[in-house]
């Protein structure tokens, strides 16, 4: 029933468990450059305190991040893989179940696709796969 759901791309249960492992390197990669910009940002934050011009490798280097972290939220983005919380690792997958559109519930480290829920309800009215 196109028109009636809310996300134009729906996965089984098979090409999700497929994206699985493309998704964790994906959550890994962005946590390691997410610790990079962190560190980046606090030597950045101490120079402007202290008045000296940015600039060189290390703000270049903090840039290259940016970009790859775009890059890699835009391969989520544009596969329609939601994310929940990146910190824990939480995506969805639009599915279609009995009609209904579904999220299929994955979280970084787990064996499978153990839950899913309902587009509408929170993450914890999650139910068994």
């Amino acid at each position: 029933m196109p028109g009636l759901y809310q996300h134009s791309r729906h996965y089984t249960m098979e090409q999700a468990l497929a994206m699985v492992p493309s998704v964790q390197l994906w959550l890994d990669e962005i946590e390691k450059l997410s610790q990079a910009q962190e560190g980046c940002r606090a030597w950045r934050d101490a120079m402007f305190e202290q008045g000296h011009d940015l600039g060189g490798a290390r703000v270049e280097g903090q840039v290259k991040n940016l970009g790859r972290l775009l890059h890699l939220l835009d391969e989520f983005q544009s596969r329609e893989i939601l994310i929940r919380n990146i910190a824990r690792g939480w995506v969805d997958f639009p599915s279609i179940m009995g009609g209904r559109e579904v999220l299929l519930c994955w979280e970084k480290g787990q064996e499978g696709i153990l839950h899913w829920r309902e587009v509408e309800d929170g993450r914890q009215v999650r139910k068994g796969a």
